[in-house]
């Protein structure tokens, strides 16, 4: 988007054929252009799931972009957007890795308290010549984002990092279930270990079912759609502070929610806390029930759904 005007309608009023558009942007400037190709590449692939390479090559040029099929190839295998026919979702992370898979606990969770069930995701955002990743933490019961990490890096660290911060931020008691896919940044030694020394079961979504983590997927897609395509971030600082103050003020803060009653999570949860404080009262018991009472089925329930 220029302004009011989108690439199409530019080259209409212009006399010019979008080809010759993108053609000269290739030639002039070749980074951004990139760029441009894989954000529009990645939301293809996206919306058709089941094509491959030669199918979005064909949608590109449709469009007006001067590609070919080994370039297309070359940039999903980059992305992993690669989509297999037998696959129902674009792999957005690598689950094929040699770490321990652990199974799906949330599948059987109502949560009931905050602090109960956590699921983690990461997604991209584009700046002007490169990709940057957001990774985030989402308490499912008051779908507040307990922590946050933007990075250069698709890796381990960046998912620590927004872990750490949930634990500084909520510091859960022992027993909270951590949802997340098959990713190795999720799956690997140094997370595992973080998760442990916290006493935090792990719980991972079935391999090719994104929507064991629909939560996750459903906070990114508003990222997404209210923040992220509104911007053009210059740098990664200033992508760092708008997502910032679109999670830390507007959707922890503000954001309404019909699953919360239309109410934003701080609100959500800080009236869950007097509701708290009020049968503590009522029961002339001081201290808070037990944060995971009711949480989980038994192991032979588990077992039996499985």
């Amino acid at each position: 988007m220029q302004g009011g005007l989108n690439i199409f309608e530019m080259c209409q009023l212009a006399g010019v054929s979008r080809a010759s558009y993108y053609r000269g942007w290739q030639n002039q400037q070749p980074e951004e252009e990139e760029v441009a190709l894989r954000d529009q590449l990645q939301r293809l692939a996206l919306k058709y799931r089941y094509y491959g390479y030669r199918p979005l090559t064909k949608l590109l040029k449709r469009e007006g972009w001067v590609v070919n099929h080994k370039r297309v190839l070359r940039i999903m295998r980059q992305d992993n957007l690669l989509s297999l026919r037998r696959k129902k979702f674009v792999i957005t992370t690598q689950s094929g890795h040699g770490w321990h898979i652990y199974p799906n606990l949330a599948r059987w969770v109502t949560t009931t308290e905050v602090n109960q069930l956590w699921v983690a995701d990461i997604t991209y955002v584009r700046l002007r010549y490169e990709f940057v990743y957001v990774a985030i933490i989402l308490d499912v019961y008051s779908r507040r984002v307990v922590g946050w990490s933007i990075g250069e890096h698709v890796d381990s660290e960046l998912a620590q990092q927004a872990l750490q911060k949930a634990f500084e931020q909520r510091r859960p008691k022992p027993g909270l279930i951590h949802h997340s896919d098959q990713g190795w940044q999720y799956a690997c030694g140094d997370y595992i270990k973080l998760l442990e020394q916290h006493e935090i079961e792990i719980s991972m979504s079935r391999r090719g079912n994104p929507y064991d983590n629909a939560f996750a997927e459903s906070f990114m897609k508003t990222l997404k759609t209210e923040e992220v395509d509104r911007r053009q971030y210059r740098s990664l600082e200033e992508a760092a502070a708008s997502i910032g103050v679109f999670i830390d003020d507007f959707y922890n803060g503000e954001r309404l929610h019909s699953a919360l009653g239309y109410r934003s999570p701080t609100e959500f949860e800080a009236q869950f806390e007097g509701r708290l404080v009020e049968t503590a009262a009522a029961d002339g018991n001081p201290t808070k029930q037990d944060s995971h009472s009711g949480l989980k089925p038994s192991v032979s329930q588990f077992q039996q759904a499985r």
